[in-house]
Parts: structure tokens; sequence; C-alpha cells
């Protein structure tokens, strides 16, 4: 099978190195190399558990007034509005 591989640099370097001390083609150290590694045995780690957040309720960070949250949206609506208009007068 044809493909194509990028290698990272010092891999690329050891793989031609081993060639050339071998006197072996490149093609024929990569497959050597690969069929070493995937022939070790090796076997994925055990299957976890996913991981859980437990959540808790940690209330208003210091210095937020939650009775003044509606001011402040209201204070974003304006400045949303203040903008449209005057892009809206930029335009025309």
């Amino acid at each position: 099978m044809r493909t194509t591989l990028t290698l990272d640099e010092d891999i690329g370097l050891a793989l031609r190195d081993a060639a050339r001390q071998s006197g072996k083609s490149f093609k024929a150290v990569v497959n050597e190399t690969l069929r070493r590694g995937l022939s070790t045995g090796a076997k994925p780690a055990a299957k976890r558990s996913p991981f859980q957040v437990r959540a808790r309720h940690l209330g208003w960070a210091a210095g937020v007034d939650p009775l003044k949250l509606n001011q402040l949206v209201d204070e974003f609506e304006v400045d949303r509005f203040l903008e449209k208009k005057r892009r809206d007068i930029g335009s025309s």
C-alpha cells in the first residue's frame, strides 16, 4: 500500500540513520519499525468511567448585587440602541 506520512524531524532523522547503518532501504526500515511497534502486544488502557463534574452552588461573586442585574440589562439595551442609531445616521 502506498501512503504519505508526515514524520517529526527527530523520527525522520532516526529512521534515515537506521537505514544508513543497516544498509536497508528507508522503506524497509520504516516497515520493520512499525511492525516491531505494533507487535509489542500492548493493550489499550482499561476503560474508565466518564469524568463527572459535581456541581455545587457557590452563590454570587463578591461585589455582585443580584438586585441590580435588571439595571445592567437596561444599560446594555440602551447602549445597543444608541449604537444602532449611530450606524443608521452614519449610513444615510
